[in-house]
């Protein structure tokens, strides 16, 4: 022990002489000048993307991948119900695709309308849906204290709703929703 503070010793010697300090004997000794200025910690604000079917808005989980097809061809399957547009090839995997807003009763879309699809995740768990436009990115949501009434077929599958100048965004939990259009489908 006294080798090692003979050692501590002969550096701090060293310090005072212009030689080289110990690491720790450096940074304690620093003072920032006094025209320094601290930039304060900016926290990134969380964006979200939301996507409209008839007035319903919805959120793209956070997390998730999500891409916009323009005019797909989608292949209806003989004898599936009305919402289950059919399939869609993207990169080689076939992908459902759903009208939700035939799901929601909201009605048949008009013939003028975009023709966008939302593909949700991607490979054997990619499904899609047709959307109204292109999804746009919405930041300060102020959280809603309780959620609004919603379509029978969506509860369980919204958890939370948040508010944008007067427009409420649902956060949609689409793993939930699709594994139970899926059982519909199979059964």
């Amino acid at each position: 022990m006294e080798e090692i503070n003979s050692t501590v010793t002969t550096h701090q010697e060293q310090a005072s002489t212009g030689e080289w300090m110990l690491p720790n004997a450096a940074l304690s000794r620093f003072e920032p000048p006094a025209d320094m200025v601290f930039a304060a910690v900016v926290e990134k604000e969380t964006v979200r993307y939301g996507f409209r079917i008839g007035a319903l808005g919805l959120l793209i989980q956070l997390g998730s991948t999500s891409e916009i097809l323009q005019k797909p061809a989608i292949w209806s399957l003989p004898g599936s119900p009305p919402w289950f547009l059919g399939l869609l090839n993207v990169r080689g995997n076939l992908v459902p695709v759903y009208e939700l807003g035939q799901v929601l009763n909201f009605g048949s879309r008009p013939a003028d309308q975009k023709n966008l699809v939302l593909v949700f995740d991607q490979g054997d768990k990619a499904v899609g849906i047709v959307i109204d436009d292109f999804p746009k990115p919405l930041s300060s949501l102020s959280s809603l204290p309780n959620l609004p009434i919603l379509p029978d077929v969506l509860n369980g599958h919204v958890r939370k709703g948040y508010i944008k100048e007067e427009n409420i965004w649902l956060e949609f939990d689409h793993h939930s929703f699709f594994e139970e259009m899926l059982y519909k489908l199979e059964s």
